[in-house]
């Protein structure tokens, strides 16, 4: 049977929703409050995403349009080798490379994959008045006045997601302590320095985009709502001058509209993320620190499985109460995991972070491959059939 789905947000979560839904014959329309999501940096595709974009049908396509890696070095400042893993090691471990895209390009992929006036800009959810049926029927009302009937009502609204205020209440936010900078250089990074390089409480990821671009981040333990007052790119220029490259040169070729800084945040967990016929997926969900790059493949994930849900369930009240006990345990375990990366690599003193990120480099390759392969590798998305 088939569906009238009307998702909430049109970020990777909720295109991605939107297609896995379309595929399987569902007839499906996006709400997004933002006239322009254009804006954005890159994004890490893991082998676990790529294989739940296979099940949805555009895995390919987005392999085709980003970069690849095949191992991440670590470095300090200075240049030195903290870990330099084996060629190839994420195709061992994982089972295929790690896909680097422009957002914006994989938001293009996934709007490509809809019929045209599936997603409607510049209107707002502003809330769920009426649940018509215990198993089907949701009613959207919109800032424009106008109600949205469907059979069913998917969150993919983002953190601060007013559908999951609905289920949930309040969701307070809290500061986490740290900042986070991305951008996008045009620079040809060589790919035995793809990865991160780590100085006194400070942290620098940076990674092939396609064959002359580079994705980089940054964070640092800052206060909140702080900003540079010689402009971020300045600030961060100077701020890494003194360091090994690639990190200088990588700055170096950054245009400043390119850069982008966000303060970090921890939300209250959606104890409720289901009721009826109405279900969170993403970061309305399961918001995360971004230290293992799992927040867009998460919700990726959840995208392929709440269609297969869909498609075994007799309505959607039953799908989406299946899919939220199916994908619990994982995405708790994944959000915990990023979370104690993100402290670890902030903790205070600076010093003290410092020491930790080093005596990574004791931990045997073998033993860090095996735990990455049960966040990240093609094996770890799984389906109920």
């Amino acid at each position: 049977m088939t569906y009238r789905i009307v998702i909430v947000g049109a970020g990777i979560a909720g295109l991605s929703t939107a297609v896995a839904l379309h595929r399987h014959g569902h007839t499906v329309s996006v709400i997004e409050e933002r006239r322009d999501t254009s804006s954005g940096a890159g994004i890490s595709i893991w082998p676990n995403a790529l294989a739940a974009l296979d099940r949805i049908g555009l895995g390919d396509q987005v392999r085709h349009a980003g970069g690849r890696i095949s191992a991440g070095a670590v470095r300090w400042r200075d240049g030195s080798w903290i870990r330099r893993p084996s060629p190839e090691r994420i195709v061992t471990a994982l089972g295929e490379p790690l896909v680097v895209i422009h957002r914006a390009t994989l938001r293009d992929i996934l709007t490509g994959a809809l019929p045209a006036g599936t997603v409607e800009h510049g209107v707002a959810a502003t809330d769920i008045t009426d649940i018509l049926g215990t198993t089907t029927g949701a009613r959207l009302e919109l800032s424009d006045g106008s109600r949205r009937d469907a059979d069913a009502l998917i969150g993919a609204d983002g953190t601060r997601s007013m559908v999951a205020r609905h289920l949930n209440g309040d969701l307070p936010q809290r500061y986490v302590g740290y900042t986070a900078w991305r951008g996008v250089a045009d620079y040809r990074l060589d790919s035995d320095l793809a990865g991160e390089t780590f100085g006194f409480g400070v942290e620098v990821g940076h990674v092939p985009m396609g064959e002359n671009q580079t994705y980089w981040f940054a964070t640092e333990r800052v206060a909140e709502g702080a900003s540079a007052v010689t402009g971020e790119l300045r600030h961060l220029r100077r701020k890494f001058a003194a360091w090994a490259d690639p990190v200088p040169a990588i700055l170096a070729a950054t245009p400043e509209h390119m850069v982008l800084r966000n303060d970090l945040y921890d939300r209250a967990a959606a104890r409720r993320r289901a009721r009826g016929p109405v279900v969170l997926v993403g970061d309305a969900a399961h918001p995360m620190r971004p230290h293992l790059g799992q927040g867009g493949c998460q919700a990726i994930e959840d995208a392929a499985l709440l269609a297969e849900f869909m498609n075994l369930c007799a309505d959607p009240a039953t799908a989406f109460a299946r899919f939220v006990e199916f994908r619990r345990p994982r995405v708790r375990a994944v959000v915990r995991e990023s979370r104690t990366i993100g402290t670890l690599l902030n903790a205070r003193p600076a010093v003290l972070a410092a020491g930790l990120t080093r005596a990574t480099a004791v931990i045997p390759e073998a033993v860090l491959t095996r735990h990455l392969a049960t966040v990240a590798a093609r094996s770890a998305f799984r389906t109920p059939t």
